[in-house]
């Protein structure tokens, strides 16, 4: 018997840092997945076969001793097997369409797939299920599997981000467009999966540095920014909320939320290229991510980084018309590719 499931990565459209300090951030899901395959094996061990390599150890064996890239999967897989002691062992594969390490949610995204996987093989979940389709229920067994899922997968994370915010988990998991809240933790699901549609009809052109970035440092980078300039720092967390949620004298909704309900991709576009200025100015960019935009500037509706920044990704909404234009405009040392918004989320099934 095989547990297959998959989970979208994600992209961070508004407020990546500023959320650390207590603005909203709006997040998507989008359709480049990881499949995680998960199997019971006669071997007493826990493998783990991914592009990273593999490693296979004794199912007595923690987390902590392995390498950090494995640390989800070993910790999953102690978790459920520890509460079914007539396990001999376990395998689990890793299948990746999502680049590694530049901010597009690959470990959020493992850490999803393979909660829904092992707790499938486990038979802590129905045999196929769609979790937009669960979190629109809300209600009895479906409510569970909600809470398994998340509850699971963040934990797993954890174990190679102590202090993940979960928001990247939650977009991975429920897929849509999500609003969350970095005060308090809200979490506002939109798409398929909430009662408010949200929508980006333009492509979201995804174009990698190739150059791997640091969360931590970056992170550091803009805490050091906010105490030597504390004013002003607070004075661009307004303005990055204002950008999200904005209202007029007349106490109508202006700002972003407002304009995907919309699907009027010009806003959007205006307003993600003013959020990168926010993000130039607490230092997270550099010149090989400023070429790049500037590069895409004639054929986009708004280009800016998503994630950590100094490395990584950009984002840049482009019309069906001017895809073919990209590669000319970037070069052929750059990797790009146009995504969707994926509304599905994670989705699991189990193979007999």
């Amino acid at each position: 018997m095989k547990s297959i499931a998959s989970a979208p990565g994600k992209i961070i459209l508004f407020g990546e840092h500023f959320v650390v300090h207590g603005t909203k951030a709006i997040l998507a899901a989008i359709d480049k997945r990881v499949t995680v395959t998960s199997s019971f094996t006669e071997n007493k061990t826990i493998k783990v076969n991914s592009e990273l390599g593999t490693i296979e150890v004794p199912m007595s064996s923690s987390h902590e001793e392995v390498e950090s890239e494995f640390r989800p999967f070993v910790y999953l897989a102690n978790k459920m097997i520890n509460s079914n002691q007539n396990v001999n062992g376990l395998e689990i594969t890793i299948d990746s369409d999502i680049p590694i390490g530049v901010g597009l949610g690959s470990s959020s995204a493992c850490c999803v797939a393979a909660a829904a996987s092992i707790c499938g093989l486990f038979k802590e979940l129905p045999s196929s299920g769609e979790m937009a389709q669960v979190w629109s229920r809300q209600i009895g067994d479906e409510k569970e599997e909600r809470e398994k899922i998340s509850g699971m997968s963040r934990e797993a994370e954890e174990t190679i981000f102590p202090d993940t915010s979960g928001a990247d988990l939650m977009c991975c998991q429920f897929g849509g467009i999500i609003e969350y809240n970095g005060h308090n933790g809200v979490i506002v699901f939109s798409g398929s999966s909430g009662s408010v549609s949200y929508e980006i009809s333009a492509n979201i052109l995804i174009v990698n540095s190739m150059i791997q970035h640091s969360t931590k440092r970056s992170v550091e980078k803009v805490r050091k920014f906010k105490e030597n300039n504390e004013k002003r720092f607070s004075e661009l967390c307004d303005l990055v909320n204002q950008l999200m949620e904005h209202y007029d004298k007349l106490g109508r909704r202006i700002g972003v939320l407002e304009d995907m309900i919309k699907n009027d991709i010009t806003a959007i576009g205006l307003k993600m290229s003013e959020n990168q200025k926010y993000l130039e100015e607490i230092q997270v960019s550099n010149d090989t991510l400023r070429d790049m935009i500037s590069s895409l500037k004639e054929i986009s509706l708004g280009t800016k980084i998503t994630g950590a920044g100094d490395g990584g990704c950009i984002i840049a909404l482009v019309k069906d018309e001017n895809l073919d234009k990209v590669p000319a405009l970037l070069g052929k040392d750059k990797e790009c590719f146009s995504a969707k918004i994926d509304t599905k989320g994670v989705v699991w099934k189990i193979e007999k």
